[in-house]
């Protein structure tokens, strides 16, 4: 009796085995943000397509990993304060649901910004 109940799950028991190890994973992005402008920055904000994270302080040459997946599409843009309190707004490149890979943001002297994508895009 018992052998015969083990026979009746064991169809269900290795289908979700294979879904556990089959990497079932959801699209994400792993950006960074890095301020090499020489001093601290203040109030930095990262938009993306349906959300955005902040950071309060980033002092000069320190880095903020952040993950996310991307909801709808649209351009990721930064903004943040200046020491000397002055708001520095840049806009990136567009993104798309279903984009995932690696993002560096570059916070640069003078209000510059650099965008390192290395993304896998979908199509």
């Amino acid at each position: 009796m018992r052998n015969s109940k083990f026979r009746v799950f064991l169809p269900a028991i290795v289908l979700a085995s294979s879904l556990a190890l089959s990497g079932c994973r959801s699209h994400h992005i792993d950006c960074t943000v890095e301020n090499r402008t020489g001093a601290t920055v203040h109030q930095v904000e990262i938009d993306y397509p349906s959300a955005s994270f902040g950071i309060d302080t980033l002092n000069p040459g320190q880095i903020y990993p952040y993950v996310f997946q991307v909801r709808g599409s649209g351009p990721i843009k930064v903004q943040y304060n200046d020491p000397g309190g002055k708001l520095i707004q840049r806009q990136g490149t567009s993104l798309a649901e279903g984009d995932q890979g690696q993002f560096l943001i570059i916070l640069m002297p003078e209000g510059k910004v650099q965008w390192v994508p290395s993304l896998n895009i979908k199509n």
